[in-house]
């Protein structure tokens, strides 16, 4: 039997996190999901909204907040929401496309070649994490 189709224009739910269709700072629902991976990971850990709203800009520089699966500039190789490369430090190809693993591990190390790149997307992630925040 197929799965029923699912509504886009639905919320949908990430842990407790209820994620809408969006747009939200110009983002819609696939992206959204995306975020909410990223706060429950820091969440699990004991991060705040602030650094949760780190998580989420680098995501955003790094994929548009989209899981991908295939490389960027810096590396053919890299991979996931945070364009984490195949060298070994970041695990296998399964944990770096797990959005959830990836933001975890992410949490340890976040580095780009220019110190400012990130800044350009902290007003998009302050106001995702806080949407997404007061839909617990």
């Amino acid at each position: 039997m197929r799965p029923e189709p699912r509504d886009p224009a639905a919320p949908a739910t990430v842990g407790a996190i209820v994620v809408p269709a969006g747009p939200v700072a110009g983002f819609c629902q696939p992206e959204l999901i995306m975020a909410a991976h990223i706060m429950n990971a820091a969440r699990d850990q004991g991060i705040g909204t602030h650094t949760q709203a780190v998580g989420v800009m680098t995501a955003i520089g790094e994929s548009g907040l989209r899981n991908l699966d295939f490389g960027d500039a810096a590396g053919a190789d890299s991979r996931g929401l945070f364009q984490k490369r195949d060298n070994g430090a970041w695990g296998t190809l399964a944990p770096r496309m797990d959005p959830y693993t990836a933001a975890s591990n992410a949490h340890e190390v976040q580095v780009n070649s220019d110190p400012d790149y990130y800044a350009q997307y902290w007003d998009h992630a302050q106001i995702i994490v806080a949407t997404l925040a007061g839909s617990q």
